[in-house]
């Protein structure tokens, strides 16, 4: 497996990401907080994780829900899967919503999303008149079938 040298620091207390298992894709990001933060249904709050990181160029961070949370209590990461770019050097904080019927009780420590590193690619555009044919062409949703 890859690994990626990423330079992290934090404010006292937080919680370092860390793989529950050694194949996991996925760091999970805990709360920072001072107080328990109460997520209503259809509410959504931006969760601070007290973490600050330096990402290589070429590569994000992507912010992703924890199906656990996601299944059994409906809160999710609303901007799925939230970019964090490279040149980016705030606090990682992740914006999550309940879509479930009961209040959620976010508490600090609590494990509240997963964060990914991808490669990405920059582009450059090239103007064409028209794009290059292919078996599907301008066929757009189900048009391949269910």
């Amino acid at each position: 497996m890859e690994k990626l040298e990423v330079f992290v620091s934090k404010k006292d207390g937080a919680l370092l990401p860390q793989y529950a298992t050694s194949a996991s894709s996925g760091l999970d990001l805990c709360a920072f907080l001072q107080e328990a933060l109460i997520i209503n249904p259809l509410e959504r709050v931006l969760v601070p994780t007290g973490i600050f990181i330096s990402i290589p160029k070429g590569f994000e961070a992507e912010i992703r829900p924890r199906s656990g949370v996601a299944y059994k209590n409906g809160v999710t990461v609303l901007n799925t899967p939230g970019t964090i770019d490279a040149d980016y050097r705030g606090e990682i904080k992740v914006i999550l919503i309940n879509l479930g019927t009961e209040p959620f009780v976010i508490r600090n420590g609590d494990r509240i999303a997963q964060m990914v590193f991808r490669s990405v690619a920059q582009v450059d555009w090239k103007l064409v008149d028209a794009l290059p044919e292919t078996e599907r062409g301008e066929g757009g949703f189900g048009s391949t079938g269910i």
